[in-house]
């Protein structure tokens, strides 16, 4: 994709209750296993602008950084700006005589293609609880749309040389692309996709699990006739992503959708990206039991609500109306965890919230 993608604030490390929140998603098969890192960003190439001035989706080719050096020097032989987000670092053995090894990793966002298609459907096996549906056709879609949509991994040789032809980069990869896929972002149109198999599937499965009326009555309402401008956003991620690259991911989808409403080639998929409205069905804690002293020093985990995906609260906060339901998949047998329960929680965002919620995403990782 053309253009050059912005540099990424300063990473500011990870707390140690942010490494207890393991999701039932990552739990158990995460690709490469790193310790939450420290971290620190490299700058890229400056940026190129669009000839009407408007300023184009960051680029989801990357390079490998220096970790000697914060400036990349471009040397790809197509001349476009590439970025990778340098993240290094090592956990301080809190509570255990265990020393770990320092992690040095880059992390490069893509657009998605077919042969991300394992790590996608890892990421997304749990995404409607343990119920059968048609999660193969979910993915295919995912993937198809690669216009609107990045798949974040770790950067490998190839783009750090930045040489050979793209069928060569392509077929040296497609063996390694599932092991290096550490997160994804999408956002489907509901009326665009109404007919495929997986949308009717979720469509079920929402309806059957909301169980206020009223809301179950708003529910149906976006899911059928508002359908053709509600987007289901869809992040999901690896527990060990880092979470100071989630406002770069955010604003890499909502700048696409901006973008598709003026660049793709036809009226009807241009129309498709204005959306009015988004629908997120994510994961929360919820404490099993009030606690019994909540006293001032009170800890992270004594909390009612825990949001494992930071940006899920602030979600919450500017959703027009939202729900929760029980998981029934295989809960984290972690300690920490012990006094809560997962939940699903399905959210309505309207689109004009989304400056909002970029600003407050940004100001809270900034913190």
């Amino acid at each position: 994709m053309p253009g050059g993608r912005k540099r990424p604030a300063p990473f500011a490390g990870f707390s140690p209750f942010a490494r207890s929140l393991i999701f039932s998603a990552s739990t158990s098969s995460c690709p490469k296993a790193l310790p939450l890192p420290d971290a620190s960003t490299s700058d890229a190439d400056a940026e190129t602008p669009r000839q009407d001035n408007m300023p184009r989706p960051p680029s989801k080719r990357a390079k490998l950084t220096e970790p000697s050096s914060d400036e990349v020097e471009d040397r790809g032989s197509s001349g476009s700006e590439e970025e990778s987000f340098s993240t290094s670092g090592s956990d301080d053995g809190e509570d255990s005589s265990e020393e770990l090894e320092t992690v040095q990793a880059d992390f490069a966002f893509f657009d998605p293609k077919p042969s991300d298609f394992h790590g996608v459907r890892l990421l997304l096996k749990t995404y409607l609880d343990s119920k059968p549906w048609d999660l193969t056709g979910f993915v295919d879609l995912i993937l198809a749309q690669t216009t609107v949509g990045t798949v974040v991994k770790l950067a490998d040789d190839d783009d750090e040389e930045g040489e050979g032809n793209g069928a060569e980069k392509a077929n040296s990869s497609n063996n390694t692309d599932d092991d290096d896929l550490f997160g994804l972002i999408s956002v489907l149109n509901l009326g665009r996709h109404a007919e495929q198999k997986c949308i009717k599937d979720l469509k079920e499965y929402l309806l059957a699990v909301c169980a206020d009326k009223g809301t179950k009555k708003q529910l149906r309402s976006l899911l059928e006739d508002k359908a053709s401008s509600v987007g289901l956003l869809v992040c999901r991620r690896f527990v060990n992503f880092p979470y100071e690259l989630v406002p770069k991911l955010y604003d890499a989808l909502f700048d696409e959708v901006s973008w598709a409403t003026e660049d793709e080639p036809t009226k009807e998929l241009r129309d498709s990206f204005r959306f009015k409205q988004y629908l997120l069905v994510v994961r929360m804690l919820e404490r099993k039991t009030p606690a019994k002293h909540k006293s001032k020093k009170s800890k992270d985990d004594d909390e009612p609500v825990i949001y494992p995906k930071l940006e899920d609260e602030i979600f919450h906060k500017l959703s027009s109306w939202s729900f929760t339901f029980p998981i029934r998949s295989e809960q984290s047998a972690q300690q920490e965890m012990k006094d809560y329960k997962e939940m699903g929680l399905v959210m309505a965002i309207k689109a004009d919230v989304v400056p909002k919620f970029r600003k407050k995403l940004e100001d809270l990782v900034s913190e």
